[in-house]
Order: structure tokens, then sequence, then C-alpha cells
């Protein structure tokens, strides 16, 4: 069974998929924005990983929420519950850390099925 990585750099890879489970990790490209709008640009990029790994928000197992600042926890969860399809809600864990960019107000790390026919 291989491994497929896409968007690989020296650093790291934008999603690894194995063994039918895709595995990613999001930061907001939209460094000078607030907690909202980073949230609302994480989920749109991890909707276009999925959907290159053969997945989407449906089959997400797993999530990690990383939040600079636990003030956030309400404006960012308005975006995730609005995000999350009903019914589909993944195991989750959000704690706050020291973000590798002090511009960084979130950052997700998940993994999710990959369709297999």
């Amino acid at each position: 069974m291989s491994i497929q990585r896409h968007g690989t750099t020296r650093r790291f890879s934008d999603s690894v998929v194995f063994a039918g489970t895709v595995y990613l990790v999001e930061v907001p490209a939209n460094l000078d924005a607030d907690v909202t709008a980073q949230t609302q640009n994480i989920l749109e990029s991890i909707d276009r990983l999925l959907a290159q790994a053969g997945s989407d928000k449906s089959r997400v197992l797993m999530v990690t929420i990383y939040l600079a600042d636990m003030t956030d926890y309400e404006a960012m969860n308005a975006v995730w519950d609005a995000w999350v399809p009903e019914g589909h809600a993944p195991s989750r864990a959000c704690v706050q850390a020291r973000l590798a960019n002090p511009k960084y107000r979130v950052e997700m790390a998940l993994t999710a099925a990959v369709v297999q026919d």
C-alpha cells in the first residue's frame, strides 16, 4: 500500500493519505484577519485538500483545534458549527497554544476517511 503526499515541500506535506485515511494540518493564509475570517479560510482550504484526497467534511474522524487565545473560542465555534454537516461531527479537541506565527489565531490538525471504491 503506497503513501500519497500532496503539496509536499522539504518541511511538510499539505496532506498525506495512507490506508484509507487522510491526515492534514492547516494554518490561515489571511494573517491580518480576526479568528472568524481565519477559521473560514482554514475550513475552505480543508475542503479543497479533502476533495483532493478523495474525501469530504462528512468523513472527518478527528480534529484538534489550536487557538492562540481561548477568548476566540465562541467566534471560532460559530464558523465551525456552520461548516460541520449535521450528524457528522467528528471527535474534537480544542486547546490554547502558542502558535508558530504570532499572527495565527487558529490552526487545525485533522484525520478523515477516504472514500473507498
